[in-house]
């Protein structure tokens, strides 16, 4: 009988086996992956092995089985261990006051890149997004998701795959400061406002009007 280390390992060595599936067939959110079965077959491991590990991501939401159609990929923005990780990190003042410094440091460099590499392509995305956004505001809704999706389309625009990967989990673990600050009276149509800004500066190439722009935005969302 394995004692837990060894079950701990065999367990492990299944979640690494399992990325890197993802990762060859190039499986991407919403593709369907390997069944139990052939997962077992695929990494040569015992069943009830492949059924615990897929189970753990299950429970992270990682990923989803339906009934009758088998196991599929979710978006990482969906699973659970982003919620739980943020919630941790902003219990501490000093680590929520860093989580925005560094948001502060990689939205402002990204808005520099911005203003060098932004195409058509992100402009009419960001037009789109403020046009959706300001519908959601007319119907007494906080455009909340469009606040996120306008700053994912600067962040791409740098055309800087690191920067946007680091990026990400910084803003999905401040997205409840964000949904606190866009809750405020009035700061949502302010916040659109300054969009626009910003948006306007970055297609004009002034970097300068960009950086000033991004910085008074983030200042007043943060208050």
């Amino acid at each position: 009988m394995l004692d837990s280390s060894q079950n701990r390992k065999v367990y492990e060595g299944i979640l690494l086996q399992l990325h890197e599936i993802i990762r060859d067939q190039n499986l991407r959110p919403g593709d369907k992956i390997p069944s139990e079965r052939e997962l077992s077959d695929l990494l040569g491991a015992g069943r009830s092995s492949v059924r615990e590990a897929l189970r753990a991501l299950e429970l992270l939401g990682l990923i989803e089985t339906r009934r009758g159609e088998g196991t599929f990929l979710k978006h990482y923005r969906h699973n659970r261990l982003i919620d739980i990780l943020g919630t941790y990190i902003l219990r501490d003042y000093k680590t929520k006051k860093d989580l925005v410094e560094m948001r502060k440091m990689l939205e402002l460099d990204a808005v520099r890149l911005a203003c060098k590499r932004a195409t058509q392509k992100h402009f009419d995305e960001m037009e789109f997004i403020l046009e959706n956004a300001w519908e959601r505001l007319e119907r007494g809704e906080i455009p909340i998701e469009e606040d996120y999706l306008f700053h994912r389309v600067i962040c791409r625009s740098s055309r800087n795959s690191v920067l946007h990967r680091i990026w990400a989990p910084v803003i999905e673990y401040s997205g409840n400061i964000r949904t606190g600050s866009l809750s405020r009276e009035g700061r949502a149509g302010v916040a659109l406002e300054e969009h626009r800004e910003i948006m306007e500066a970055i297609r004009a190439g002034d970097e300068e009007k960009a950086v000033e722009c991004m910085k008074n935005h983030l200042d007043n969302s943060m208050l």
